[in-house]
Formats: C-alpha cells, structure tokens, sequence
C-alpha cells in the first residue's frame, strides 16, 4: 500500500500544488488525508490537490515522491483513476443531452431535476448514480436486443423515465423518499407523456423500495412481471457489479452519505442489508444481468461483509 505525492508544479491561487493519491485504495488515502489534516473540500475524484507549504509535511508522514508521470500511471493501473469523461461537470452536460433526446423541449423540467441530484447532502445519490443507472439501462436494452422490439422499446422509455425521478427526493428516509419520487414523477409528468407511461413510471419507481421483494416474485413467477421495471431495478443495482476500485468507490460514498450515523450504528445496519442482499435467490431480474453481473455483485458484497467484520 503506497502514497503517492508527485511534485508541486501545478499553479493556483497564487501558489502551486502537489497531486496525493493511493495506489491501492481510496479508504487508504482517506485515511492519510485525515492523519494529515487535509480538508476533504481539497479531495477530487480521485486524489487530494495539496499546496507547496504542506509538500515536506505529507512526505515526513509516508508520502512517496514521485513524477507526475509515474503518479499518473499507477493510478490508472490502479483502477482509481476517473476519467475526464466521468467527472461530474461532464457528466451534468451529458445527461442534459440525453433528457432532450427522451423528452425534447423539456429544458426547465430537466434543469429542476438536475438541481434536485446535485443537492449538498447527497455522496452517492448524486448525478453519478443517476448516470450509471442510465448508462445501465443502455447497456441491457442494446445487449438485450430490447430495442429492436416495440414491447421492449417501450419497456426501455419507462426504465429512463424512472430512472431520472427514481432518487429525485432523497432525504435518507427509506420507503419515503421513493413514494415522493414517484409522486414526484407523477405530477411533473403528468400532460407531458401519455398517461398510462406516467402510471408505469410511477410503480417503476414505487418498486425500488424494495428491490428483493420485487426479484423474489419475478424469479418466482408470481404476480405479473413489467420488463420495465425490471430493467430499472438491474440498473439501480448494477453498482454491486463494478470492478473491485469502482465498488470500492461506491462504499465510500455510502458512508459518507451516512457520516452522521456512528461507526457502530452504520456497521451493523450495513452488515443487515448485505447479509439480506446474499440470502436472496437472486439479485437481478433481467437474464443480460444475471449472467453478467450476479457473480461479479455478490462477490462484492461477500467482500465487504468481511472487510466489516475484520474493522469490527
């Protein structure tokens, strides 16, 4: 496990700066930062910006010096590196591209819900979540072939239109947050799309209050199964099946979500939702995420569950 600090030859605010990054885990950098006394306003994406006046400080606590270059390199070989593309400022100019293409000539309608996903408040349920879910949903719908298919194309617009109002109210209140987001959804979209894709939004987003219950009567066949939310509920939880740096970042921003809550506290709730999570038949509803992220989700979680039982 390194630290990694490259030379302070980047210039702002009338000084220059020095990149700290962790090769190994952003829990370990975090942890550097804090011993070190680093705001955690100065952590972006994936590194700490330090000035000059700190540079011999950091090196005296473990810091490793090396070239920008060398930084660079080991932390994309890493896996921690986020790409341009994956920074929040790109990816609010994409995700307002995508809503005109869903729902053209609804600017002000799109800007309302952006403003609601970069609320202060939110580490993980922010415009990168929303992103991600999104970005899911393509990825089923195109590996699917659901695109090509009317029942699936229509499947798809509803798994999107969810998907933007899923986490729209988000207070932590689980069961009703996702009720104000569906009520959310209902009357925002009410006189904009038909009225029977605003009643499936609305259960679309009702069923992310309880993602196991619905997986549990589609996997058994009971009740009637909507391939739109299924799509939307795979998507919300494709997060689980990120490779190891993506989950890794993923259970940072849980936390820090809930940094009000003590270490205690948080440990055992978390530990009660992912032994939940492994004793479900299974996770995902649609066959593309079964075969592709079922493993990959549950090797994740049975990861953390014994990272929180060796901390605890």
């Amino acid at each position: 496990m390194t630290i990694l600090i490259d030379p302070p030859v980047w210039p702002a605010h009338g000084t220059h700066f020095s990149h700290v990054v962790s090769d190994t885990s952003l829990e370990e950098l975090h942890a550097f930062a804090q011993r070190a006394g680093l705001p955690q306003q100065a952590f972006d994406h994936d590194h700490y910006d330090v000035p000059l006046r700190v540079y011999e400080s950091l090196i005296a606590l473990g810091a490793v010096p090396v070239s920008a270059a060398e930084l660079t390199r080991r932390l994309r070989d890493s896996g921690l590196r986020v790409p341009a593309r994956d920074r929040i400022e790109r990816i609010e100019t994409r995700l307002a591209s995508e809503f005109e293409r869903l729902l053209p000539g609804q600017a002000g309608l799109c800007r309302g819900l952006l403003e609601r996903w970069k609320e202060p408040h939110r580490r993980y349920h922010d415009l990168r979540h929303l992103n991600q879910v999104l970005a899911s949903i393509n990825t089923i719908a195109t590996s699917s072939g659901m695109d090509d298919m009317h029942g699936g194309r229509t499947a798809v617009r509803t798994a999107r239109l969810a998907a933007w109002w899923h986490d729209a109210v988000y207070e932590g209140k689980p069961g009703e947050d996702e009720h104000a987001s569906a009520e959310l959804a209902a009357q925002q979209l009410q006189g904009v799309v038909e009225h029977d894709v605003v009643h499936r939004v609305y259960r679309a987003i009702l069923a992310t209050a309880d993602h196991a219950a619905y997986a549990r009567e589609a996997v058994q066949g009971r009740g009637e199964v909507d391939a739109g939310v299924s799509v939307l509920l795979d998507a919300d939880l494709s997060v689980l099946a990120r490779p190891h740096a993506g989950y890794q970042r993923y259970v940072l921003d849980v936390r820090n979500e809930y940094a009000h809550v003590p270490d205690e506290d948080f440990v055992a709730g978390r530990t009660r939702i992912l032994k939940g999570m492994l004793a479900t038949p299974q996770l995902y509803i649609t066959d593309f995420a079964v075969q592709n992220w079922e493993a990959k989700a549950r090797s994740n979680i049975a990861g953390e569950l014994a990272r929180l039982n060796i901390h605890h």
